[in-house]
């Protein structure tokens, strides 16, 4: 293909960026807000475009804009803003376009000039590079393509970026997560239109690696407002410091007006969730991702307020509660992390232990030095010590010591016992001694006595890597077997949430015969 039409093409994909402001149309903290294309997937290319409101006020309308290749034309859309009675909070509003958006959109039947100021550039660019030497002219083609406003539709990660931005859900016109699955496809939608925690926090790391901070912070302050909630079940109602594991953005209409409504938040605490399991990693994620958050945002002032450290100490409370276990690990049931499903994962799961640790370790460096914490931030120096011990001491597995497992005796009683939880060598599957390399290892699934789930999970693991809770030496043996094993743990997938999978009667005893856990 040629200079002149590798530009005209790259140019003809070109997206102007839409940034509406004023009444309705945009707030000072709401990044997200009109500032990216609009796509429309209609055949009629008809999009309906909630207006951004207040939370207590009833100022939601709904708006037809006729759009084809992002170019709007119809209703004066200056008529429409002007004929609207709203009463949003106003944050630095700013003009109706941007001056470089000007160029760049058709409003009110006006033609643009952006897509022939870029072709005559691309005209000029042909003429100019007929005397450039190949490398030279691949420079300036490069220049052209990094142009902020170019966007090259083919690539994966401007498509991924696009899915992603399809999914994300507002609470009063402000960006507050993303929900858990979006499937045209699927007709039982059942909880997966919600914003789960955990589901969130892949997201939540994009938006922060991208620059794109103010989605996280209303992620962080709206679940926090939902912590203290009250959450009963069979008139039961667990500790204050429970996060729940989703929440849905419900628009109700209000009662002294039936043409207006709000939006409420309906969280989850596991009352209504299948299987009404309770979860435990929501509280550890939001500790991590606040933590996050302040790392790459450099904005400190979250993690300072009274509420957030209220909201950390309220987890660090119900995680570090004295229990019956004599363990310094989380005692869990099944189903309360991961794929809230049964997977045989109840007792001290290696994924919960990760996420304590790390959470651990950031509450630690938010947490307030203050009189009224000094109880508090002891009890947690002490747990992180001892859970990083227990953990890279009993969980770890690799040839060595499998060959020790091999020699345990049995039924020992002592305070110097060497096999402390009288694991039965019987109980090693054969599949681990003809899977297991010379050179690696990895923090097996579960600890409990008389039981070690011997199953290689991903997240814990890698988790166990991220959060130094493996020492150096099983982190680079973790990384080893990893790639020694790639054909079963990778192949032509994603990385397998644990392995080996369960089958048979195995499968139908250990997950309830769960076909969603197939």
């Amino acid at each position: 293909m040629g200079t002149k039409e590798a530009v005209v093409q790259v140019l003809s994909m070109a997206m102007p960026r839409l940034l509406y402001s004023g009444p309705c149309f945009h707030k000072a903290n709401s990044l997200l807000s009109f500032k990216y294309p609009i796509h429309s997937r209609r055949r009629d290319s008809e999009l309906m475009q909630r207006v951004n409101y207040s939370r207590t006020l009833s100022c939601k309308r709904i708006y037809p804009l006729h759009a084809a290749n992002s170019v709007f034309h119809g209703k004066a859309l200056n008529d429409c803003l002007e004929s609207t009675s709203c009463k949003c909070e106003q944050v630095g509003s700013e003009s109706a376009v941007t001056a470089d958006d000007r160029q760049g959109t058709r409003i009110n039947g006006t033609p643009n000039n952006w897509s022939s100021q870029k072709v005559e550039g691309a005209k000029q660019l042909e003429n100019e590079n007929e005397g450039l030497p190949p490398v030279r002219r691949l420079e300036t083609m490069t220049t052209i393509n990094d142009a902020p406003n170019i966007v090259s539709l083919e690539s994966i990660e401007d498509e991924a970026w696009n899915l992603l931005r399809e999914s994300i859900v507002y609470y009063c016109g402000n960006p507050i997560g993303t929900i858990a699955a979006n499937d045209p496809t699927s007709s039982s939608i059942l909880n997966y239109d919600q914003v789960f925690i955990r589901d969130f926090i892949p997201s939540g790391i994009a938006f922060l690696l991208k620059g794109e901070y103010d989605i996280v912070r209303n992620f962080i302050l709206y679940t926090l407002q939902l912590q203290s909630w009250e959450k009963t079940m069979d008139c039961y109602s667990p500790g204050q410091g429970l996060m729940p594991a989703s929440f849905k953005v419900r628009t109700v209409p209000l009662d002294v007006d039936d043409s207006a409504t709000e939006d409420v938040l309906d969280p989850d605490f596991g009352e209504a969730a299948i299987g009404r399991v309770a979860p435990v990693d929501s509280g550890l994620w939001w500790i991590i991702l606040l933590r996050a958050y302040g790392k790459c945002s450099g904005d400190l002032s979250v993690q300072e307020r009274i509420d957030v450290q209220t909201g950390i100490k309220m987890i660090l409370k119900l995680c570090l509660a004295d229990g019956f276990d004599m363990f310094p690990t989380l005692l869990v049931t099944d189903g309360s992390c991961m794929i809230d499903r049964r997977m045989g994962i109840h007792g001290h799961p290696l994924e919960i232990q990760a996420l304590y640790y790390s959470a651990l370790l950031s509450a630690r460096e938010m947490l307030a030095p203050e009189d009224a914490s000094a109880d508090l931030i002891r009890a947690l120096n002490n747990r992180l010590v001892a859970l990083s011990f227990h953990i890279r001491e009993y969980y770890w597995i690799d040839m060595r010591k499998l060959n020790e497992i091999y020699r345990y005796k049995t039924e020992e009683y002592s305070y110097d016992a060497v096999n402390k939880f009288n694991i039965y060598p019987d109980q090693i599957p054969p599949w681990l001694v003809e899977w297991m390399p010379s050179k690696g290892g990895y923090l097996i699934g579960n600890l409990q006595p008389a039981h070690m789930d011997f199953r290689f999970f991903s997240l814990g693991n890698l988790w166990s890597i991220v959060s130094s809770l493996a020492t150096v030496e099983q982190s680079h043996a973790i990384l080893d077997l990893i790639e020694s094993k790639w054909t079963d743990l990778v192949a032509d997938m994603p990385l397998k949430i644990c392995y080996p999978a369960l089958e048979g009667q195995e499968w139908r005893i250990i997950t309830g015969s769960d076909p969603k856990n197939t």
